[in-house]
């Protein structure tokens, strides 16, 4: 499981170097791709698998599944770290994500998101700022 928030630079080549505290559970190949939000998920092999399953189970007849399906895996790219744990974000998915520099790697469960600063910034903002929305909406999920 990833939790947890971190801050971190890519280099002038667009490697990032993985949070120590998850770069065993990454060693065996991760698959970096566009998420929802304007951040960027990082995925095991494994939950890539789990995750493409489900895409694929989705039916073609339906549009809104046929975007979803290329969004996600269309710009998804396959990366193993190096020895230094570090992986190379290529160049499409930082523009998408709007990163170049620092970045904010913030633990999601099944996943990392890799965010923009300021774009993360703004996100937390948003979730804070109006606690009473955030739980009624929690409420329908069932969580609370």
């Amino acid at each position: 499981m990833f939790i947890g928030e971190f801050e971190h630079n890519l280099d002038n080549k667009g490697r990032l170097t993985i949070p120590a505290r998850f770069r065993e559970a990454l060693a065996g190949g991760v698959v970096i791709t566009r998420g929802l939000d304007g951040c960027l998920w990082v995925f095991t092999r494994e939950a890539w698998q789990d995750i493409s399953r489900k895409i694929a189970s989705l039916p073609m007849s339906n549009a809104n599944a046929r975007k979803f399906r290329r969004f996600i895996v269309s710009g998804a790219s396959e990366s193993i770290p190096d020895r230094n744990g570090r992986v190379i974000i290529p160049q499409k998915l930082r523009e998408f994500a709007g990163i170049d520099g620092e970045v904010v790697v913030a633990g999601a469960m099944d996943r990392l998101e890799i965010w923009n600063p300021e774009r993360w910034a703004t996100e937390q903002n948003a979730i804070t700022e109006d606690p009473e929305s955030l739980a009624a909406q929690l409420a329908d999920l069932g969580i609370l």
